[in-house]
């Protein structure tokens, strides 16, 4: 594999060019991009190595579209339709459901796989891009037995390469546990910084007092809009679930405090303690 094209070259893009090239220096990077400013800062960071466009595509091993998931959705069927027939293309978006769906029917679906690396910052752009972000991490991948079996070693080779795990799902089941252990929690973040701002307005010294239990909540409010509203767009009705299970705990604590029912708070906190162990156990 000599020839990789990266659609997108933010974090989530520009990171994994930067491992696979770490990893194999002989591996050439192109980076295609509707912002050129973006495509310049990668060249000049040496997250790409050449600018290319999507007539450029032909001649590739790898295709890593890496763009909101629903400018995903639209541009996939433009991809593999650009590509040769041993050509891998793989979206790394955190919806999968749509994007399976669109090129369920398509001459090439044998060609794309569906991932989904469990990792990045609250950081956008060529600048966010990091060597090892992926170390340790898991990928999701999904409807694996649709894509063709040389293209899926290719694949794995690679993820084994940059330190990732896999594990298989369908994008059903991504798109709704993937809604409670990511998209609420940013949601939570956005809503908690909003909170704590309408606030300041009014607090000048609030964020004099703020720590580092804070800045670590509200770290994911600083994430990109323009790639989370179209995430919230597409797995909505997984988001609205999580929403009502969310806020139900919210009032439910808020109803133990007006009742004075700190020991039933305690329990709750107890309980919720157990988490430790489960993320321990993960990482």
């Amino acid at each position: 594999m000599k020839n990789i094209y990266i659609i997108g070259v933010g974090l989530i893009g520009g990171s994994l060019a930067l491992d696979i090239k770490k990893h194999d220096a002989s591996i050439k990077v192109f980076g295609i991009d509707h912002n050129d400013a973006h495509l310049e800062e990668a060249l000049q960071l040496k997250v790409i190595d050449a600018k290319a466009t999507y007539e450029d595509l032909k001649k590739a091993d790898l295709v890593i579209l890496s763009i909101p998931v629903d400018a995903a959705v639209k541009e996939i069927s433009e991809v593999l339709n650009s590509v040769s027939d041993d050509t891998l293309v793989m979206d790394v978006g955190s919806t999968k459901a749509e994007i399976c769906k669109a090129i369920d029917q398509h001459p090439k679906r044998r060609n794309f796989l569906a991932t989904h690396p469990i990792a990045g910052t609250e950081f956008s752009g060529p600048k966010a891009a990091i060597q090892g972000l992926y170390k340790n991490k898991t990928n999701i991948i999904c409807e694996v037995e649709k894509t063709a079996f040389k293209l899926q070693e290719r694949a794995l080779q690679i993820f084994s390469d940059i330190g990732m795990r896999i594990r298989y799902m369908n994008p059903e089941a991504h798109d709704k546990h993937i809604a409670y252990v990511s998209h609420l929690s940013h949601i939570s973040a956005f809503m908690l910084g909003k909170t704590v701002i309408d606030k300041e307005k009014n607090e000048r010294d609030i964020f004099d007092m703020a720590g580092s239990g804070f800045a670590s909540t509200v770290r994911l409010a600083k994430s990109s809009p323009e790639m989370w509203t179209p995430i919230f767009k597409q797995n909505k009705a997984n988001v609205l679930e999580t929403l009502d299970e969310y806020i139900s705990n919210l009032s439910k604590f808020r109803a133990l405090m007006h009742e004075d029912d700190f020991e039933a708070i305690y329990s709750e906190m107890k309980d919720t303690n157990h988490i430790k162990e489960i993320l321990n156990g993960i990482q």
